[in-house]
C-alpha cells in the first residue's frame, strides 16, 4: 500500500474508532428539591444554618462527577428547586418526572419523603439528604429510596457505643419540645438499652426563657439529678442546648446535639483526604461544608460511580448497581462506604466533634459485628421490618 493508502485507511480507521466513542455520549441530569418548614424563632443566639445546606453539597457533587465523567464523554448536570411548602415541592418533582429525570437527591421533611416515594413509585429512584427519622429505615421504607443522611439511630448508636468506652453509663438525658428533638431523644433511650447505659434522669425542657440572661440561674437547678456522669442534651434546633455546657449542677460534660454529639460531616474533618474535599466545598460555596451538604454530595457521588461503572444513568440500573458487591464509594471517612441492602441506608462511620475538633469516629473497637463493623450503627437487618432489595 503506497502513502496515501496508508493516510487514506488511518484516516477510515479513525472515524470509525471515534464515532461510537460520540454517540456514546452520556448526559446525567439530576433533580435537587429542597425544602425545610420553618422552624420559628430559636431562643438562643446559635448560628443560622444556611438556607442553602444540601444545595451546595449537591452542586459539589456535581463538580466532582463532571471532573471524571469529561473524559468518558459523560456530562453531569444538576435542576434544582427551592420551595416554600410542600405542595411546591411535590410540583417541583412533577415538572422534574416530566422533563425526564430520573435521579434525585432531597432535602425535604419524612413526610414530603413518603409523599414523594408514592407520586414517583417506578420512575425514578430518590436519594433521603435531609430527613433522619428512624420509620423511614425501619418500618416504612420504600423501594425507590435510599438514605445518605444517618439516622437518628445511627447517630445516638455513636455516642452510646463512646460513652461506653469511656464507663460513663450513667447519664442525665433533658430533651426539647420538638418533634425532632423528641425523635432524638428516642433514639438515644433505645442506645441506652442496645450498649448498657443508665438514663439517671430523663427530664422535659419546657420552658420558652431568655438564656442569654438566666442561662446560670436556671440550668444549675434544672440539672440536679443525683449523681451522673454526662448530661446529654437532645436539642436539634439550638433552643437552649448551647448554654447547657459549663451550667449543670455537678462538673460534668455534655454530649448530644450540643456540646460534643454525633454528625454526619463536620469542618474539623480533616483525615483519609477529608481536607481536599473541605477546601473545594469552602471554594465553591464560600463556608463550611456541613452535614446536609455531605449527605447531598454523596447521593451525587453515588450516581456518579454508577454511572462510571456503567455507562448507564437509568434508573433502574443505577439502584440495581448501588446495591451490589461492586459498589464501593469513596466518601472521606476511612472506609468504603455501602448500601445496606434491607433498607437502603448508607453504612458509614459517625464522627463525634465538638465545635473545634474531632474527638472519635465510630464504629469504636470492640463493638463487633458478623457482616460489618458499620452496622453497629442503626437498626441491623434483624431489627427492621424492611426487605426491599
Amino acid at each position: 500500500m503506497d502513502l496515501k493508502g496508508r493516510l487514506l485507511f488511518a484516516s477510515t480507521l479513525c472515524g470509525w474508532l471515534l464515532t461510537p466513542m460520540s454517540a456514546a455520549a452520556l448526559d446525567v441530569k439530576i433533580g435537587y428539591i429542597h425544602w425545610v418548614p420553618d422552624q420559628g424563632p430559636v431562643l438562643s443566639n446559635v448560628t443560622p444554618e444556611p438556607e442553602d445546606a444540601g444545595l451546595r453539597g449537591a452542586e459539589l457533587g456535581i463538580a466532582d462527577n463532571n471532573a471524571t465523567g469529561r473524559f468518558l464523554d459523560q456530562n453531569y448536570s444538576l435542576e434544582s428547586a427551592m420551595a416554600s411548602d410542600q405542595d411546591a415541592a411535590m410540583a417541583a418533582l412533577d415538572d422534574m418526572l416530566e422533563a425526564g429525570i430520573e435521579l434525585f437527591v432531597t432535602r425535604v421533611p419524612a413526610d414530603t419523603v413518603r409523599a414523594m416515594a408514592k407520586q414517583a413509585g417506578d420512575k425514578a429512584l430518590m436519594f433521603n439528604a435531609g430527613a433522619s427519622d428512624d420509620d423511614l429505615r425501619i418500618s416504612e421504607c420504600q423501594p425507590n429510596v435510599l438514605h445518605t443522611i444517618p439516622s437518628y439511630a445511627m447517630l445516638t448508636d455513636a455516642l452510646a457505643q463512646w460513652l461506653t468506652m469511656r464507663r460513663w453509663k450513667e447519664v442525665l438525658l433533658i430533651t426539647g419540645p420538638t418533634d425532632q428533638d423528641k425523635a432524638w431523644a428516642e433514639a438515644f433511650r433505645r442506645a441506652s438499652k442496645r450498649f448498657g447505659l443508665e438514663i439517671m434522669a430523663d427530664k422535659a425542657w419546657t420552658f420558652d426563657s431568655d438564656l442569654r440572661r438566666t442561662a446560670s440561674k436556671e440550668l444549675p437547678a434544672f440539672t440536679q439529678a443525683g449523681d451522673y456522669d454526662a448530661v446529654v442534651v437532645a436539642d436539634v434546633r439550638g433552643d437552649f442546648g448551647e448554654y447547657v455546657p459549663f451550667n449543670t449542677w455537678l462538673p460534668r460534660p455534655v454530649v448530644g446535639t450540643q456540646g460534643m454529639g454525633p454528625e454526619a460531616w463536620h469542618r474539623v474533618i480533616e483525615a483519609w483526604g477529608a481536607a481536599q474535599l473541605q477546601n473545594r466545598f469552602r471554594e465553591l460555596a464560600g463556608r463550611e461544608m456541613n452535614s446536609e451538604d455531605y449527605a447531598a454530595w454523596a447521593a451525587v457521588r453515588s450516581v456518579g460511580t454508577a454511572v462510571t461503572a456503567l455507562s448507564n444513568a437509568g434508573h433502574s440500573a443505577v439502584r440495581e448497581h448501588l446495591f451490589s458487591e461492586d459498589f464501593q464509594l469513596a466518601a472521606f471517612k476511612g472506609r468504603k462506604l455501602t448500601y445496606r441492602p434491607w433498607n437502603g441506608q448508607l453504612r458509614q462511620p459517625i464522627p463525634l466533634v465538638h465545635p473545634q475538633g474531632l474527638v472519635a469516629t465510630p464504629p469504636l473497637e470492640g463493638f463487633l459485628h458478623p457482616e460489618s463493623e458499620l452496622d453497629t450503627l442503626g437498626y441491623d437487618k434483624p431489627e427492621s421490618d424492611c426487605r426491599i432489595n
